[in-house]
Order: structure tokens, then C-alpha cells, then sequence
């Protein structure tokens, strides 16, 4: 991507972003022709507004930029969505928003996925502050804009090889280390649930494992599981049209557990990372799994199928026993799990699981230092009986009187996750609606928290 935060330009344009109280003393000491510009616009300061004020020899004077009545860091997005190609710079800003986090925030809503689009706009570029680590910067938004190319791609351009390309680049990229158990491969090394999932699809998509080591011996071990599933049909219990249309991102967890690994090596944070990614398209053909049938895991734990549809927690089983076996300080997985963690929060707000009361309150603290919104939801035991099985150790489908969707797939995934140290986050990694710093189509979730948890947690 090309860079839109740089350390250095001529003749940047100034920005001075404001809370609407700060409007109008700051109109008071301008010039004339400024105050009278943005009276004519009606410029108010309100949250995202932005009034570009020209100067007389037909160029840009400066920019004013809302920040509505209590803005945060990430309201800058906006800024970039809405500013013509040129450069600028913040000539003010309130004390209290991290000049590092405006300058992601303009590179983060700076995102455009133009990969099929035969015109490609210009982009405006903004100059740090000279306090602005400009490389880390540059690395997360980098992660972040990998995500949500990834999300956005068609499935038809985003399979399990290209997806285990990816990660080989990854690991090339940084020194790591990566095994990729493909297809039959699976059974023999103890995928089963992998396997069951991904087995319905053509040879040219087959289900994979893939693995991905770094670090060095003697750092604390933290894993990482991210859900893969390619395209999801919902399998035999097959998906109304509506409901398939946008499953191309129900592989979200596997770019962002990758996005985040990639900061942590990037960053080389002293940390040993294990990237585990279980990758499947959850296909329909003759070979498909049946509601009904009983699988086998690697845990040694036997699931009936109640719904093919309930596949991620299937192969997510796997993937955390494979976890387990490593001995985990942390473990976090991410995976677009369920439609109940929408109903219950929306597309905006997606749900966290642990019963780590440590770990809950350094990702809450994380998440509202970088204002990466999440909402910790209960691993209540009074449902774990809805995943009783008549015929198996459990079953994937809740029984219907529980109705809490979200809750009962965390209590499934706590079956299969390492002791110790776990969290689940139950993402949705998609803007339904488009809004200026906000396209819709891809978005990343809970990442941005989570890397500076690890941060704050190892270093």
C-alpha cells in the first residue's frame, strides 16, 4: 500500500481539530474571511465535520476538523475519508488524543480495497508530529489493511491455498517457522473435525492446518487461533440467499490472528507466538457432513453434529487442543462465530469470553487506550447442559431453550482451550453500513487491544 502517514512534506496543509465548545473561541482570533467561511458552511464542530477554508489565491488555507462533544482518536478516520489528495498536518489537536493514535486513525480510515477497480484515487497524506513512531505506525496500519483485504477479497480469489500462501509469506517475512497439513494429511495427523468440515470441498480448495513458530526458547508462549472457513454454505443445513451472501469473510478470524501475529514479529516483542489456523470451505457435496453425524476431535472428545452450520466451533476445537498441547501462557482466539453476538450487540461492538479476571482487565484497559471497542459477555455455566448429546460427548447446537447463541459457543470452545490464560472474541469483522472512515465491506476488531495488551502484559 502506498504510504499515507509520512514523516516529512512540504507545505503541508494545517488541520486544527476542535470540540464544538472550542468553535467558537477559536473562529474569534482568525482571520475575517476564515470565520466568515465557516459561519456560510455552518461549521459547528460536530463529530466527523470537516470545513476545508480556502485561501485567496485559490489553494487551501487550513482545514477545520470536528471532533463533536467528546471525541477520541479514532474519529480522525473520518478525516482521511473526507480531505481532497494533498498533505497536512495537525496544527492543534486536544492534549489529551496521543498524536500516535490520530496518525493511525488517518491511515486506518485512508483504507480503500480497489484491488478489482480500474481507477484507483489519490489518497491525502498526513505528516506526523515529530513525537509519532512513523515505522509502528505504519506496521499496524500495514496488519490491519492485510485483514481487511483479506475479508474483502471474493472467495473465488481468497481459498484455503491462498490463505496458507499468506502465511508462508508472513513467516518468510520475519523468520518464522510454519507446517501445513493438507487434506487426508489431516486424519493422519489427529484434524478430525478439520477434516469433517472441509472434506465436502474440490481437491484444489482441500482443508488444511496450518502452523506458524517464533520466538525464542525460554519466552512465554502466547497462541493464537483464528477460524478459517474460506466460504460458508452452512453446509447441508444450507444458508438462505441472504445469509450466504456475505460469508466470504467468515475466514475474518484467520486474518486477523495472522494481521496480529505479524505486529508481534514485527515489533519483536519478547514473546514465543504460535499461529494456528484452521482453514476449510464448509462446501456441500456428497462427501459432506450430515446433521446427525459424530465426529471425532483431537481432544479425544466425540461431538454430534446438530447443524452443519455451527462448523467454525468444529474446526476451532481442534486448532485449541493443538494449542493446549503447546502449553500456553496465553491463548486468544477470534473467530466470526455467531449471528447471536450481532443480535445481542450489533456489527460495532463484538463480545469477549474469558473467565481470566486479570486478562479481562488488561484487554478492557487496552481497548479503551486505543479506543478499540469490545464488550465482555459471561461464560455462564447455567448453559453448558444445552450442549449435552444423547449420543456423544457434546454437540455443536445448543439446545433451543438456552437462546443465548454467543454463550453457549464460548462454552463450547472453553471444552477444547488450554488451561490457564484463554479469551474468545466473538467477531463480526464487517461495516454493514458505510460511513466516511468506515467503508463497508472488511474491518478489523479487537486486534488494535489486543496488541497493545500484549504489550503492556510481556514487555
Amino acid at each position: 500500500m502506498s504510504e499515507v502517514v509520512v514523516d516529512h512534506a512540504e507545505d503541508a496543509v494545517p488541520v486544527h481539530a476542535l470540540y464544538e465548545k472550542d468553535v467558537p473561541g477559536f473562529l474569534d482570533g482568525r482571520q475575517a474571511f476564515v470565520k466568515a467561511f465557516a459561519e456560510l458552511s455552518d461549521f459547528k464542530g460536530k463529530a466527523g465535520q470537516v470545513l476545508v477554508a480556502p485561501n485567496t489565491e485559490g489553494g487551501i488555507d487550513r482545514v477545520l476538523f470536528g471532533l463533536g462533544t467528546a471525541g477520541d482518536a479514532m474519529t480522525f478516520r473520518a478525516l482521511a475519508a473526507k480531505l481532497p489528495a494533498g498533505d497536512y498536518r495537525i496544527a492543534s489537536a486536544p492534549p489529551e488524543i496521543a498524536h500516535e493514535q490520530i496518525a493511525l486513525a488517518f491511515a486506518l480510515g485512508s483504507y480503500r480495497f480497489d484491488r478489482y477497480k480500474k481507477k484507483k484515487d489519490d489518497r491525502p497524506r498526513l505528516v506526523a508530529a515529530d513525537d509519532v513512531d512513523v515505522a509502528e505506525v505504519r506496521s499496524i496500519a500495514h496488519a490491519c489493511a492485510l485483514a481487511r483485504d483479506m475479508v474483502n477479497t471474493p472467495p473465488n480469489d481468497m481459498g484455503p491455498l491462498q490463505i496458507e500462501t499468506i502465511a508462508r509469506e508472513i513467516a518468510e517475512q520475519y523468520g518464522a517457522s510454519i507446517t501445513v497439513v493438507t487434506g487426508e494429511g489431516l486424519l493422519e495427523a489427529n484434524y478430525p473435525a478439520v477434516h469433517a468440515v472441509g472434506r465436502a470441498a474440490v481437491p484444489h480448495r482441500a482443508p488444511r492446518m496450518i502452523e506458524i513458530s517464533w520466538g525464542q526458547a525460554g519466552q512465554p508462549l502466547v497462541a493464537l487461533v483464528g477460524k478459517g472457513v474460506v466460504f460458508d454454505t452452512g453446509g447441508l443445513d444450507i444458508k438462505p440467499s441472504a445469509g450466504m451472501r456475505n460469508m466470504k469473510k467468515d475466514m475474518g478470524g484467520a486474518a486477523h490472528v495472522l494481521a496480529l501475529g505479524r505486529m508481534i514479529m514485527a515489533a519483536k516483542l519478547p514473546v514465543r507466538l504460535a499461529i494456528l489456523v484452521p482453514v476449510v470451505e464448509n462446501a456441500i457435496s456428497g462427501d459432506a457432513m450430515r446433521p446427525g453425524d459424530v465426529l471425532n476431535s483431537r481432544k479425544g472428545l466425540t461431538i454430534e453434529v446438530g447443524n452443519t452450520d455451527a462448523e467454525g466451533r468444529l474446526i476451532l476445537a481442534d486448532a485449541l487442543t493443538r494449542a493446549e498441547e503447546l502449553e500456553p501462557a496465553l491463548t486468544l482466539d477470534l473467530a466470526t462465530l455467531t449471528g447471536a453476538a450481532r443480535a445481542a450487540l450489533g456489527p460495532q461492538l463484538p463480545p469477549f469470553y474469558t473467565d481470566d479476571e486479570e486478562l479481562a482487565g488488561q484487554i478492557e484497559a487496552a481497548m479503551a487506550a486505543v479506543s478499540d471497542p469490545m464488550w465482555r459477555m459471561p461464560l455462564w455455566k447455567g448453559y453448558v447442559d444445552a450442549l449435552d448429546s444423547d449420543v456423544a460427548d457434546i454437540k455443536n447446537d445448543s439446545d433451543a431453550w438456552a437462546q443465548a447463541g454467543s454463550v453457549t459457543a464460548a462454552l463450547f470452545l472453553q471444552k477444547f482451550a488450554p488451561k490457564g490464560a484463554w479469551a474468545h472474541f466473538d467477531i463480526f469483522a464487517w461495516n454493514p453500513r458505510g460511513r466516511p472512515g468506515w467503508p463497508s465491506g472488511g474491518e478489523v476488531q479487537a486486534v488494535r487491544a489486543l496488541y497493545r495488551m500484549l504489550q503492556d502484559r510481556f514487555a
